[in-house]
């Protein structure tokens, strides 16, 4: 019998009885026959169906390789771990996911009638691998949605997770520990648990347009009465049903204020388009806060860590989930050149009295015009060379460049009106992004502060840099003043360094668990729930 590819690779690992993971088959030739166990010379007809069904799928291939190619759903055996992971998928609306990409109606089905072959110990891996995926790290892969989220998922191994699922004595307890660990996930689980319950059944005849309060009378006001009791919202009638009366004007206002509307008891068009919908772009944004809750998992969000959440125009510290410090911030222009990207990275150090390396895209788009010109514009700041000489403007003639022809950089020096303002906080990296002190602070004023070029002014810079060297010196407003005060560019290295996290969230919770909204600047949400959306009409249409 002859195998290619993947199939070969998995049956030669058994075969030399090692069974490593597929990802390091290709290491075999590189081991000493010698220190090869025996190898199995005889596999039964089930194995070696598994080896070739599984060997396309690096992590279902991985499993089974480690595992002799054998099952652990199939039979009373596997029990336990079908009826764990039918409870498991039977989440999935609670998480944001679309239950038809888990298939759980026909698992358990597979589960009543017998799962005793090949075929049906797969329909069980499989589903196991997509909701471990899904998650514990998303359904999405971010850098594919949108070119301004750089976010890298840190997702477990399937062989991994299903060496440690076989195994375990209690394999539901595997499965609960996926989802993120955050108080603020459950919090937006929660959240969206009554956002759902918002959603009247399809049976219950819409509401027609219009406008209703206290005191009037119509057919409509009839129906209006039966759809908010088809979801909680009972308003049982003084008199005729077709009266709106003092009970349904309150039935009215509560439903306004559990769907996030204005609680004035009016069925004006917004609130019944609403009921009429059911769920609205709150749920949407709670859909799309929990996906990208998933993308944080693989980070210890219990750590001390920098929270900088984009749409919210603020940074703050969190120390064992506890905030301990907050300030404004002002982001990239709502531009696609200037957007801040989302990513995380580790703080190493601060810069006092920082010199401005003006960006190359600055200094070609918006000065080298002004030089070409007035030499002399722009006099805050120094012409460079290549190695940091600063050149007198009389030597250079500035029209002879274009913008991808200029030679030299342009910086300024430390000082009261640097770019920079007094400090910068270091997070090496591919984007040059990072927080910084600004001279302009009347901006801090602004409800929306999209503004920057990409970088993240920070309002209290400070008290910033402050709380970050406070775990490392006893006295940080010291170091910090004496550092301000050489008027000389200083470094001050972060021991240990703070991860730093920018994030995107349109909606997220306080500490109380209350939602609370942000406007979608850079548009990133509305990608993110139409890639939602496609993932599960997708996986419905493969199911089918």
């Amino acid at each position: 019998m002859h195998f290619a590819g993947p199939i070969r690779l998995l049956i030669v690992a058994l075969l030399l009885g090692a069974a490593p993971r597929l990802a390091g088959a290709q290491a075999l030739d590189a081991v000493p026959v010698a220190a090869l166990p025996a190898p199995r010379l005889a596999f039964s007809e089930q194995e070696m169906a598994l080896a070739q069904r599984v060997a396309g799928d690096p992590g279902l291939a991985d499993f089974y390789g480690t595992n002799g190619l054998q099952p652990i759903f199939l039979g009373p055996e596997g029990a336990p771990r079908r009826a764990a992971l039918i409870e498991a998928v039977g989440q999935a609306a609670s998480h944001g996911l679309p239950p038809a990409r888990y298939r759980q109606a026909a698992l358990r089905r597979l589960d009543r009638e017998g799962v005793d072959s090949v075929e049906e110990e797969l329909g069980f891996a499989r589903a196991f691998a997509r909701w471990s995926h899904d998650v514990s790290g998303g359904i999405l892969d971010p850098r594919k949605v949108e070119s301004g989220i750089k976010r890298e998922v840190q997702r477990p191994r399937t062989g991994d997770l299903m060496r440690e699922f076989a195994r375990a004595a209690d394999p539901a307890a595997v499965l609960a520990a996926l989802p993120p660990r955050d108080p603020r996930y459950e919090a937006l689980r929660s959240a969206l648990g009554r956002q759902s319950q918002l959603a009247a059944p399809a049976e219950v005849p819409l509401v027609p347009e219009g406008l209703w309060r206290e005191g009037m009378s119509d057919s409509a006001v009839a129906m209006l009465r039966v759809r908010l009791s088809s979801i909680g919202f009972a308003a049982p009638p003084l008199g005729s049903p077709a009266s709106f009366d003092a009970p349904l004007a309150q039935a009215v206002a509560a439903y306004q204020q559990a769907a996030g509307l204005p609680a004035d008891g009016v069925a004006g068009p917004r609130t019944v388009a609403r009921l009429n919908r059911g769920t609205g772009p709150e749920a949407e944004a709670i859909l799309v806060a929990l996906e990208r809750m998933r993308w944080m998992a693989g980070h210890d969000l219990n750590a001390r860590h920098v929270w900088v959440n984009l749409p919210e125009y603020n940074a703050r510290i969190f120390e064992g989930g506890r905030e301990i410090f907050e300030t404004r911030a002002v982001i990239g222009k709502a531009n696609r050149e200037f957007e801040t990207p989302e990513f995380s990275e580790t703080m190493k150090y601060l810069v006092v009295n920082p010199r401005w390396n003006v960006p190359r895209s600055i200094t070609v788009k918006e000065y080298l015009p002004r030089l070409q010109a007035n030499r002399y514009a722009v006099a805050h700041l120094d012409v460079v060379d290549g190695a940091g000489n600063v050149i007198p403007r009389d030597r250079i003639d500035f029209r002879r460049y274009s913008a991808a022809s200029f030679p030299y950089r342009m910086r300024q020096k430390p000082s009261d009106d640097n770019a920079l303002g007094v400090v910068k906080f270091m997070f090496p990296n591919p984007w040059n992004i990072y927080l910084h002190d600004t001279p302009t602070k009347h901006l801090f004023n602004q409800s929306s502060r999209a503004y920057s070029h990409g970088c993240i002014r920070i309002g209290r810079p400070i008290d910033l840099a402050h709380e970050l060297l406070r775990p490392q010196v006893a006295n940080p407003d010291a170091v910090f003043a004496k550092a301000l005060k050489s008027g000389r560019e200083t470094y001050l290295n972060l021991r240990p360094p703070v991860p730093v996290h920018l994030v995107y969230f349109t909606a997220f919770p306080d500490e109380t668990g209350k939602i609370h909204r942000f406007p979608d600047i850079y548009g990133r949400d509305a990608l993110i729930q139409a890639a939602l959306v496609k993932a599960g009409l997708d996986s419905a249409a493969a199911d089918e």
